[in-house]
């Protein structure tokens, strides 16, 4: 049984431990690209002076609107609990444009932008590199490998665990050791093995959870085993009268990545009519918004509609939704995080536990040192396949010893 295992652990391996390897590393990379971002661009995401009061939200968006062409209007707007954070302006196009603007001098620091480093990670780590080909048919080669490689991965791990277990029982400390007594041979092989137990919990975390982005029956399949039926993503949208009024407006809302999206009202005006006002109760709805809930992260206003993400910690993604009245103001909870439609909950702890977010900094640390080892495991398994193809006898010997 053993020998059985190792060669499905062996030669399944071989072929995809490249495809493997790269795929954690990117991941790895990703981990922190929030904070590196930030702090590479701080003159964009961060004011340059903090004031006791910041300017109206409708000042600042009627100023930035001034500076958009006309076929781009204004969707929303995020604003962080940190008050050195700029505000974030969320555009109509291109897909998932913002700009951010400081808020106590109504500047425009700059535009979101995904540096280039972090673009080729995130491209390697979903697609191989591969176009994501949204709208194209046919089979999306890179994803494919993407979800063929983990799934391996998944299985060499667990074969992994046959294998080592054996060991484990007749001596555990030693299985779990990684030393240079043997040279770096000794190394390499400890580093392959105890290695491997040290990260396998979290690398199958990352792995089982990131097969539901690559597999429509895995991913059924996962829901099913959680007890929960799998629906189209709808959390985030918010009831069906918004939803019809929002649609004869051309607009639509999103969730994604933490930049929720809602298409503007109506127009401020200094003296105006409130029908004329685009953005006329937005800091009315942003204050209260914020005086219920003052330690939310961030807190999202669009036409109608306002998201409040509720922390950083557990489900990152989790938040209430809100309608408001765009003439007075007048604020509804529209769906509670709560109350939330289970599968839209799984999916946010789904990407709460890939990402590693659900404990912060703390499990975010972990995740990173986890998915490094899980990139090491490959070729620390490529050095041991080797040795053993060029001194198999040796080999035979050292293991019956």
């Amino acid at each position: 049984m053993i020998k059985f295992f190792r060669k499905i652990h062996l030669w399944l391996s071989v072929p995809f431990g490249v495809f493997i390897t790269l795929i954690c590393f990117s991941g790895a990379m990703l981990i922190f690209e929030p904070e590196i971002t930030r702090a590479i661009k701080s003159d964009v995401y961060y004011a340059s002076e903090v004031k006791d009061v910041a300017l109206p939200i409708g000042t600042i968006l009627e100023d930035v609107k001034s500076a958009l062409p006309d076929s781009v209007s204004i969707t929303g707007v995020t604003v962080f609990k940190d008050k050195e954070r700029t505000y974030q302006v969320n555009l109509s196009k291109p897909r998932r444009a913002s700009v951010f603007v400081n808020q106590y001098t109504g500047q425009i620091t700059g535009k979101y932008e995904r540096l280039a480093f972090f673009s080729t990670m995130f491209k390697l780590h979903r697609w191989l590199l591969d176009s994501a080909n949204p709208h194209g048919d046919g089979v999306k080669v890179g994803k494919m490998l993407v979800g063929v490689s983990t799934l391996i991965f998944v299985i060499a791990l667990i074969s992994g665990i046959v294998i080592w277990w054996p060991r484990a029982k007749r001596g555990l400390r030693k299985s779990l050791s990684i030393s240079f007594s043997n040279g770096w041979k000794g190394f390499w092989k400890g580093l392959h093995v105890a290695g491997g137990m040290y990260a396998l919990i979290f690398v199958l975390a990352m792995s089982l959870t990131g097969l539901t982005w690559s597999f429509d029956w895995y991913r059924s399949a996962f829901y099913a085993i959680c007890g929960v039926e799998h629906t189209p993503r709808n959390f985030g949208q918010h009831s069906k009268v918004s939803s019809e009024a929002r649609a004869e407006r051309g607009g639509r809302g999103e969730s994604r990545h933490g930049n929720h999206r809602g298409e503007g009202g109506e127009r401020h005006g200094r003296g105006e009519r409130r029908r004329h006002s685009e953005f006329g109760c937005w800091q009315q709805v942003y204050d209260e918004l914020r005086t219920q809930n003052p330690d939310a992260h961030q807190i999202t206003i669009g036409q109608e509609s306002a998201t409040v993400t509720l922390g950083e910690t557990g489900n990152s993604r989790a938040s209430d939704k809100y309608e408001f009245n765009r003439r007075s103001g007048e604020l509804t909870l529209n769906t509670a995080y709560h109350d939330a439609v289970a599968a839209d909950k799984l999916r946010g702890w789904i990407y709460s536990i890939h990402t590693g977010s659900l404990g912060g900094i703390f499990t975010r640390i972990i995740w990173l040192l986890g998915a490094l080892l899980g990139a090491s495991l490959p070729l620390t398994g490529y050095y041991i396949w080797i040795k053993h193809l060029r001194h198999p006898r040796k080999e035979v010997k050292v293991q019956n010893k």
